[in-house]
């Protein structure tokens, strides 16, 4: 989530744009390539085609995942349903590694029983074209994630990000089984294919794994919240900061020093404040505030000073 965010409604809407962009990319690619496969008989183009359908069921995944994180809190979800979009995530991650075992095990077919690749120029210009579609949905992917911060949109560009890369594979695979007469290259580029698309899904998984076990928020996004909370001078530092990522959203928890002085209702007052500067920095942030009187004794396992923005502070973990 970035540090200046748009309102809550205008990130929705901009991510269910380019999920709608996603599933129908996706669909122009399926039939591209299956034309193209049929034309050619190109195992990389069949591993570019068994790519693509993941990639539709994995788009359609997103689709509908993204309105489901966005729905309200409810009475079973009174967190929210921010981490639909993780779990949209790691059936993207499935979806990927079960497409680059399948296309394994075609190359490696391949290249025990090689067979001849028909028609390159065809495949060669359906793959351009395919690549020129992907790297326009890319384009519109990153610059909704730069805006929204969300990761089942982010998950599905580092997945068409790699198809495109994979895609300048299959074409000299496929150049070369047709124009060199050297099938064997075209099985080649399908293994390349393959871990490309392994690479890519450890490293989703790794994203949706550390929103679900509930990773910090990063290093940025927690500046952000200190900031924004200190930037009353009543406030005399924070500890016990705690953060979490729930879809693009951000949730924080800290306790504030204050005056041991002041009235119960001014500090209610003070800390009212102080969460409503933080969703105004962050819109959609889910912050709570618990006022601790300065200079009160703390738990033994808890250090003793508190901080501001400039340095470290206590409890960073999420």
């Amino acid at each position: 989530m970035p540090a200046s965010a748009p309102s809550p409604e205008a990130a929705r809407a901009a991510v269910r744009d380019v999920t709608r962009l996603s599933v129908a990319v996706a669909v122009a690619l399926v039939a591209l390539k299956a034309f193209a496969l049929g034309a050619s008989g190109s195992v990389s183009i069949l591993a570019s085609l068994a790519d693509s359908s993941l990639d539709l069921l994995g788009s359609l995944t997103v689709f509908m995942a993204v309105r489901w994180a966005a729905a309200p809190p409810d009475d079973d979800h009174r967190f929210g349903h921010g981490k639909g979009e993780a779990l949209a995530a790691l059936v993207q991650a499935g979806l990927v590694f079960a497409s680059a075992l399948f296309i394994g095990a075609e190359a490696l077919q391949r290249f025990f029983n090689p067979r001849p690749v028909t028609e390159g120029g065809w495949a060669v210009g359906v793959m351009l074209l395919s690549m020129a579609l992907t790297a326009f949905l890319i384009w519109r992917q990153r610059r909704v994630v730069a805006l929204t911060g969300s990761l089942a949109v982010s998950g599905d560009r580092a997945h068409y990000a790699a198809d495109l890369a994979a895609g300048l594979v299959v074409v000299i695979g496929v150049a070369s089984g047709s124009f060199l007469n050297a099938p064997g290259l075209d099985a080649a580029a399908g293994l390349i294919v393959m871990i490309w698309l392994v690479w890519g899904a450890v490293g989703l998984l790794r994203q949706a794994a550390d929103q679900l076990l509930d990773r910090a928020a990063p290093q940025d996004i927690q500046e952000a919240v200190v900031r924004a909370v200190t930037s009353d001078p009543r406030i005399l530092g924070v500890h016990r900061l705690r953060t979490r990522m729930a879809g693009s959203s951000v949730e924080a928890q800290m306790h504030v020093d204050l005056d041991a002085g002041l009235s119960l209702a001014e500090a209610h007052d003070i800390v009212e404040a102080a969460e409503a500067r933080v969703r105004e920095a962050l819109p959609g942030a889910e912050v709570h505030l618990h006022a601790d009187p300065a200079g009160a004794r703390r738990p033994a396992a808890e250090p003793a000073t508190a901080t501001t923005p400039a340095g470290p502070w206590s409890g960073t973990g999420g």
